[in-house]
């Protein structure tokens, strides 16, 4: 049964993309985020994970290989989850490291202290 988001079934679709490869998205979201580098590298590491979950779809599921629109949907999700993981902890080591700067102000930012020297 195929569908818009999965092309052999959904559990496959929720093992492979969601937990297997949505796991190692936020993962790199992660070290990428804990090595101080730039949210662009993001995308670069997620086009190649979506590779290889396309890879996996193709030798254990004997999904299609080459699909554009299967591995644009991969690749949109893995995103997704890289970016959460990338953005919490950033988040996390902005108010930690510069806690006389900033204060969390939820999940996904932060914002400067009362008080604190104007930052550029």
């Amino acid at each position: 049964m195929m569908g818009v988001l999965w092309e052999n079934s959904f559990g496959v679709f929720l093992l492979m993309t969601v937990f297997l490869g949505g796991g190692a998205a936020w993962l790199s979201g992660r070290a990428i985020a804990m090595t101080w580098r730039p949210v662009w590298q993001v995308v670069t590491y997620m086009i190649l994970l979506s590779a290889v979950v396309r890879f996996l779809y193709y030798g254990l599921f004997e999904g299609s290989l080459l699909s554009l629109h299967y591995y644009l949907v991969n690749l949109v999700i893995l995103l997704i989850i890289a970016g959460l993981g990338f953005r919490i902890t950033r988040v996390g080591q902005m108010v930690s490291q510069y806690p006389w700067l900033y204060q969390r102000s939820g999940p996904f930012a932060w914002k400067q202290r009362a008080g604190a020297p104007e930052t550029m």
